[in-house]
């Protein structure tokens, strides 16, 4: 009896709840409740059916599907490349003017002043070249497919030099040595993992070798007895033996930075100084932009780059070449207050009191709360180990668990870390504009308590 109060799909999807919705995926999502729904009266899992609950249901699933999977969060974590939290953001200014060019026949792949096709890379090229002196630059998707890219034009079925201490393996299982086995590279490990001097790169070169490479340790670094050779004796090494010298950077930042985060880490500037045939590393790290791998060098060298037909599996589109173009801009006109990356990172430890503070007290009687000087990291395999210093609000709540606080603000789009079995807001991330928001959210979950 139950079974046959089923509702037959061609009549339930004409029910007036559905006015509005695409039809084929109403049809198609009812189909799916339906049959649920029998296989669960036959097996005596359902003794009742409401019609309107499954109105509800098919339109909650509809809801589902077609709203946005992407949501906007507040990064109360204190980690300012937060990988799995989209890393660097980009200041509206230049997103706005990024919108004109997407939204806009452009000239893309058009000379304006020949009248004719032109090159894609040139609008992102001049500025490379005016800002970090380099002879030529080439954008692709990400670092990864840099180091792929490099490798495979100039090293397929030839040695590539590289240090024990540096076959990194990064987020996502991306593996160094994998990644010169499929681009056709031979890998050549010299020195241990420990301790790698000029001498081993020496003695490793021989008629099949064809780059001396040194590679970023993101995410990690060898410390004790323990000892590595600078790019720059790496560099003129090659330049010895007329081979090709490449550092993948995973993360270059151009600027200099604060609490001595730079002694480790070049950078592209201090680099460039040293006349090297390749440099690669990533456009949403610490260059704070979007994402995407650049690639700086010899003109040489960028011009057979260019002419590898896996070049146009990996190149960038107008979107990524229009925001990138827009934040090199931002450097050049030394506006670096509109890179939000650069602009958390150099917040002072007085104004980040402040807002903690400010937030403390829009919060009185409502939590128990604590301001806390502690330490946070970048992130993103950058400055891998290196803390700067940052403040946090400490959240207690009746006699909830961290976890479970954690997890009440993450329901409610805030991401916060637990650290000593307390949850923290670290203010080193959360947005200025988004002060107000915090606290609104937090009043509205927790004035009930």
């Amino acid at each position: 009896m139950l079974l046959k109060s089923i509702p037959k799909v061609d009549r339930f999807i004409t029910n007036i709840a559905f006015e509005g919705l695409a039809k084929s995926l109403i049809t198609k999502i009812s189909k799916e409740k339906i049959s649920n729904l029998r296989e669960n009266i036959l097996q005596n899992k359902i003794l009742s059916f409401d019609e309107n609950l499954l109105i509800k249901n098919v339109i909650d699933e509809y809801k589902n599907i077609t709203s946005s999977s992407l949501k906007p969060l507040i990064n109360a974590t204190g980690i300012i490349v937060h990988t799995n939290l989209g890393r660097s953001l980009l200041h509206k200014e230049t997103l706005e003017k990024a919108f004109n060019i997407a939204t806009s026949y452009n000239n893309l792949e058009y000379d304006l002043q020949k009248g004719q096709r032109g090159e894609r890379y040139e609008h992102i090229t001049k500025s490379l070249k005016e800002l970090l002196d380099c002879e030529d630059a080439l954008v692709v998707n990400n670092n990864a497919s840099a180091v792929f890219l490099i490798l495979n034009t100039f090293c397929k079925n030839k040695e590539v030099v590289v240090s024990r201490g540096e076959l990194v393996e990064i987020g996502g299982s991306f593996r160094v040595p994998e990644v010169m086995n499929q681009s056709g590279a031979i890998l050549k490990e010299i020195g241990t993992t420990n301790k790698t001097h000029l001498r081993d790169y020496e003695n490793a070169i021989c008629e099949k070798t064809s780059m001396l490479m040194k590679v970023h340790k993101s995410n990690y670094e060898i410390v004790g007895f323990s000892s590595e050779v600078k790019f720059e004796d790496i560099s003129n090494l090659a330049k010895q033996h007329n081979l090709i010298d490449y550092y993948d950077m995973g993360s270059g930042h151009i600027d200099e930075l604060p609490y001595g985060l730079g002694k480790n880490e070049p950078s592209i500037k201090e680099l460039m100084k040293q006349n090297p045939s390749l440099l690669s590393f990533s456009g949403d790290k610490l260059l704070g932009s979007v994402q995407a791998g650049i690639i700086i060098g010899k003109k040489e060298l960028i011009s057979k780059i260019k002419k590898n037909q896996l070049l146009r599996m990996l190149r960038v589109d107008k979107i990524t070449l229009a925001l990138l173009e827009e934040s090199i801009n931002l450097y050049l006109k030394n506006e670096l207050d509109k890179i939000p990356t650069l602009k958390m990172l150099n917040t002072s430890i007085e104004m980040l009191e402040n807002r903690a503070k400010k937030v403390q007290k829009s919060l009185e009687n409502i939590l128990k709360t604590e301001v806390l000087n502690t330490n946070t990291l970048v992130g993103g395999g950058t400055t891998p180990n290196r803390k700067i210093p940052t403040v946090a609000l400490s959240l207690e709540f009746k006699d909830f668990k961290a976890n479970k606080i954690e997890k009440i603000l993450r329901d409610n789009l805030i991401i916060s870390r637990i650290e000593n079995d307390k949850v923290l807001l670290d203010f080193r991330t959360i947005l200025e504009e988004d002060l107000e928001k915090l606290e609104n959210i937090l009043k509205e979950i927790f004035k009930n308590g």
